[in-house]
């Protein structure tokens, strides 16, 4: 019987539990803690109710009855596990069903159904570009587009944030095989939206691919939700690849990318993250398509949504506070040091307020944040009350500085 090295594997467990004393000693340290609560603004963590301003659930449809009865539904009929790859027998009449609504929805000839954005993302990448092609990047795109380009093997040309000049630049510069220029439409710790019109103009004139990463404009921007590109003006043909999530307004799980015939062909034929994994539940497919379904015919919840956005806004200006430019439900508080957003954020918490203290590596060096983020199910006085504690706390904070 082969035993294994016992010496490597001790040197390699002290590498590892020196890398974990460096992160926590740098103020990096993550640690998960336990809901016992449904999604909303109001949830039981460790024992303790918080006021929620750190979710993704943008319109409060997570905890959506009409999302659970049809979840319930789904169950009863598909039973729990999908059982299998979609290429197997995991594709089932409500995959297939949402997979058209998607399509419709944003404008697309198809859509195909991820189990996650990242592997989403993973699998689109590398199936359009290969060794001798070139990916450019915004340097502030998700984490699971800058692993896709790197999985993809394909040159990465990475420009500073939505600076349009350096990506034209870049641009410029390559002569040889495919190009790709793929960007988050909202970015996920800044909330800021990409220019996506002047994108679509240079991947015009250089003869570039143009993809967006809609996780966070999907659902809350465009009348009619339709997202980033909606807001913008934009079609498929303009912009011929996009991606979206189904964890995050539509507030079930999943992600999907949208486009021609052909693209989605190649996907299902070629992306490894969609080939070889099993699909998502069918009830959740179900869940999805009443969401999808109350996302178009309620719009009072972006409305209230953008109300929210630029009363926080408001209120935010009137106390000084550092907060970032965004327009979106993601509202982001600049305070510098990762030690100084665990202090502010655990002061919160002592208030009642959850709010995500925002560290490196997930965002540059100096740049620590709080990362507030608004649902369409706050209401004004919510807002009024994380303003005067964070008020009291700032304040504080810079008698002791």
């Amino acid at each position: 019987m082969l035993r294994p090295c016992r010496g490597v594997i001790a040197v390699l467990f002290d590498r590892l539990r020196q890398q974990l004393r460096e992160r926590e000693q740098a103020h990096q340290y993550r640690r998960r803690r336990i809901m016992t609560s449904p999604q909303a603004i109001d949830v039981c963590i460790d024992d303790r109710n918080y006021l929620n301003f750190c979710s993704n659930d943008y319109l409060g449809l997570a905890n959506h009855p009409a999302l659970k009865e049809s979840f319930k539904q789904a169950v009863d009929c598909y039973g729990v596990g999908s059982g299998s790859a979609h290429l197997i027998n995991g594709h089932s009449h409500e995959h297939h069903a949402l997979e058209e609504e998607l399509a419709a929805f944003t404008g697309r000839q198809r859509a195909l159904l991820f189990s996650t954005g990242y592997m989403a993302n993973l699998g689109l990448v590398s199936t359009l570009l290969g060794r001798s092609d070139t990916l450019f990047e915004d340097r502030l795109n998700h984490a699971s587009l800058i692993d896709a380009g790197i999985l993809s093997r394909a040159r990465m040309q990475r420009y500073a944030h939505n600076d349009m000049a350096a990506l034209s630049e870049k641009l410029e510069q390559c002569s040889e095989g495919e190009k790709l220029i793929a960007s988050d439409g909202v970015f996920s710790m800044d909330g800021d939206l990409v220019p996506i019109a002047d994108m679509a103009q240079l991947a015009s004139e250089h003869d570039a691919l143009l993809m967006i990463d809609d996780a966070h404009g999907l659902g809350v921007l465009g009348k009619t939700g339709a997202g980033s590109l909606e807001r913008a003006g934009l079609d498929a043909v303009a912009v011929p690849v996009l991606m979206g999530t189904l964890g995050k307004a539509l507030g079930t799980f999943g992600a999907f990318v949208a486009g021609d015939e052909v693209l989605i062909e190649a996907l299902i034929n070629h992306a490894r993250s969609y080939v070889y994994t099993t699909a998502l539940p069918p009830a959740v497919a179900a869940a999805t398509r009443t969401s999808l379904h109350l996302l178009q015919t309620e719009s009072w919840r972006r409305e209230k949504l953008a109300t929210l956005v630029d009363y926080w806004k408001q209120g935010a200006g009137q106390l000084q506070l550092p907060l970032m430019d965004s327009d979106t439900a993601i509202q982001p508080l600049l305070l510098g040091s990762s030690e100084k957003a665990i202090r502010i954020s655990q002061q919160l918490e002592q208030q009642g307020f959850l709010i995500g203290a925002i560290r490196p590596p997930t965002v540059p060096k100096g740049q620590a944040r709080l990362r507030i983020t608004l649902s369409a199910e706050h209401e004004q006085e919510h807002i009024d009350r994380l303003l005067d504690v964070l008020e009291d706390v700032l304040k504080k904070e810079k008698r002791n500085e």
